[in-house]
């Protein structure tokens, strides 16, 4: 899985580290409400990198942890999930709407492959002062410039430039009026 290769998701050793994930969402998701948001030090030990100022809504999920790398003041919104079987890097000031989900297992396409848990990690790059839309889903293998909008309820299944917003299913380039 590391290495970017195809692996099997039903490992035992994929499975104690789900489990320590499972284990420091958990500490987060049920936090006292006046430190919601606010990373309890069990994920953020989980965490690759965590930047300063960065708040997760209650609830979050992830698959693993260690594969997330957070700039500074990164928010997600509540009911975010990321299934980091790979990278996923977010830049400063990016945030993310409710229930936003990063995906970054490609399951096989073989019906007999799936069934032996095959899949591969794409990683996920979302660049600096994002703003991902309620709703939306990223794709795995995609990447998102810094400073472009993602439409709630978009479905990224393409790279996004630079200041670009996109919006739909898939998302595609909308032109924007800037005043």
């Amino acid at each position: 899985m590391q290495a970017g290769q195809w692996y099997c998701c039903l490992d035992p050793e994929l499975d104690v580290l789900r489990a320590q994930a499972r284990r420091a969402v958990h500490a987060h998701n049920t936090c006292h409400p006046d430190t919601r948001g606010a990373m309890v030090p069990e994920l953020q030990a989980l965490l690759a990198n965590c930047g300063e100022e960065c708040f997760l809504e209650a609830p979050f999920h992830c698959a693993y942890g260690l594969n997330i790398h957070l700039g500074q003041r990164v928010y997600f919104n509540t009911g975010c999930v990321v299934l980091d079987t790979a990278p996923v890097r977010v830049g400063d000031d990016t945030m993310f709407g409710p229930h936003v989900q990063i995906y970054c297992a490609q399951h096989a396409k073989d019906p007999a492959e799936r069934t032996q848990g095959l899949e591969i990690g794409l990683p996920v790059t979302i660049g600096r002062n994002v703003w991902v839309g309620g709703g939306a889903i990223l794709m795995p293998g995609v990447t998102i410039g810094d400073n472009a909008t993602i439409g709630a309820g978009s479905v990224v299944t393409k790279d996004v430039a630079d200041g670009e917003t996109v919006a739909g299913n898939p998302a595609r380039p909308l032109k924007v009026n800037q005043t």
